[in-house]
């Protein structure tokens, strides 16, 4: 008996632990009226929470403190993502998460990406969410921001990348979303919000018979210039198209509902051969290229400040070659702090900006992986022996170039690559380790 009365026990704290996993802590909460209403509310966020993972998803689907992470990434990041948060001077209750279906850019619209997403993620979360809320005078609305993936080509290659969809309802228009009878009435509560795709703003058009407005249009030629269809319209019954039924053969036809559209499952990438990481391979490689390497020593040491005794060389890698820079960080008193501050700072204030001119010599780089700095951090004024602190990032190539082109933040590439501080491979969150805002 006391067993199984243990075993009942148990099992109740690891539902409660896993449901509160899902709500970020109070304390990570900066804004003091926020924080309140974060703790006040705790018991119906978490409650919440289990009624958003319960949903059976298309595809895999996680609740979220960052958006854009692979799945592997996302699978040991951090999971906390239901909070109270403003959005244009008003009390939201936020949710973010990443789902991770790809559609295809040529053959599905942003308005029709847009759509699949909101009905077949943002609806179920709004569903499970508002019920618990919808007598909160504090809770002004509702914004979901969830991140799915377009598949795409580029002069020529085929590419995959996230694209962000952010809801925001307010309290009266989500309600009404909710009960609605039918699509106008829905239709209605959904054009009280706003919708952004990657930051654009953008319509969602519940019926796709209708023409999107002029809004899908801008939203195309901003930031899908790939597309090869901007205004196609969804036809359930078409296949091979990157859209697939999935009618039964019951209710009413297709013009008069036409269903969700099916995100492509993305193909997996045949797995590219071995990287030869021997010894006798790194001499070739750094023979061929020590003319460049020279170069990049003589032009960019100012900016560098290389260390004389390391010169640049080329490493094994975790299974890859990288080109190994090490380097000299002087940081300003201010920045004195954790190690995890030193590192932030030394990657804002000097390798961040080291990237750009550095890819400048390798536009069609091919016979190496990533690039790694590794600097050894000083604080101006003091002595090195008690402020020296190591760091190592180590980043692929194509994060770099994603970097160089503004498509990535300096967070994504953290995210992308691999930092050590003192030999120790360590998670480095910029606002965090800095000591800004985590919202």
């Amino acid at each position: 008996m006391h067993k199984s009365r243990a075993g009942w026990l148990g099992l109740c704290l690891f539902v409660a632990s896993a449901s509160l996993a899902q709500v970020v802590s109070p304390v990570e909460i900066k804004d003091p009226a926020l924080r309140t209403l974060q703790q006040q509310y705790m018991d119906d966020l978490s409650r919440a929470g289990e009624d958003i993972l319960a949903n059976h998803f298309d595809y895999p689907f996680y609740l979220s403190r960052k958006l854009d992470l692979d799945q592997a990434q996302q699978q040991i990041a951090d999971q906390s993502s239901i909070r109270f948060d403003s959005y244009n001077g008003k009390t939201v209750l936020a949710i973010t998460g990443n789902y991770y279906a790809a559609y295809s850019a040529q053959k599905i619209s942003p308005g029709q990406r847009a759509r699949s997403t909101f009905l077949n993620v943002v609806m179920p979360i709004l569903k499970a969410a508002v019920p618990r809320f919808q007598n909160n005078q504090h809770v002004q609305g509702f914004a979901v921001e969830i991140s799915h993936h377009i598949m795409g080509k580029v002069m020529g290659v085929s590419i995959e990348r996230p694209e962000n969809l952010m809801v925001f309802l307010p309290r009266n228009g989500a309600l009404k979303l909710l009960v609605a009878k039918d699509e106008t009435a829905q239709q209605a509560a959904l054009l009280q919000g706003e919708v952004f795709l990657n930051a654009q703003p953008i319509s969602i058009w519940l019926n796709d018979a209708v023409p999107p407005p002029a809004a899908d249009a801008n939203a195309n030629s901003n930031d899908h210039a790939d597309d090869t269809s901007t205004n196609a319209k969804s036809d359930p019954t078409q296949t091979g198209a990157g859209i697939v039924s999935t009618g039964n053969g019951s209710g009413p036809p297709p013009s008069a509902a036409p269903t969700p559209l099916t995100p492509l499952k993305p193909k997996e990438p045949p797995a590219p051969p071995p990287r030869d990481t021997s010894t006798q391979a790194l001499s070739a490689l750094q023979l061929s290229d020590q003319p460049v390497v020279d170069q990049i020593v003589k032009e960019l040491e100012a900016q560098a400040h290389f260390v004389a005794y390391a010169p640049p060389k080329f490493v094994a890698f975790r299974q890859g070659i990288y080109l190994e820079l090490s380097l000299n960080s002087t940081l300003p008193v201010s920045a004195a702090g954790s190690r995890y501050k030193l590192a932030a700072t030394a990657f804002d204030d000097h390798v961040a900006h080291l990237i750009r001119p550095l890819l400048a010599y390798f536009k069609d780089a091919q016979d190496f992986d990533g690039i790694g700095f590794s600097t050894t951090i000083h604080l101006a004024g003091k002595s090195a022996a008690s402020t020296s602190e190591a760091v190592e990032f180590f980043f692929p190539l194509s994060s770099l170039r994603c970097y160089e082109k503004y498509d990535c933040t300096g967070q994504q590439l953290l995210d992308a690559g691999t930092v050590l501080i003192n030999g120790e491979r360590v998670a480095l969150d910029l606002q965090i380790a800095e000591g800004g805002s985590s919202h």
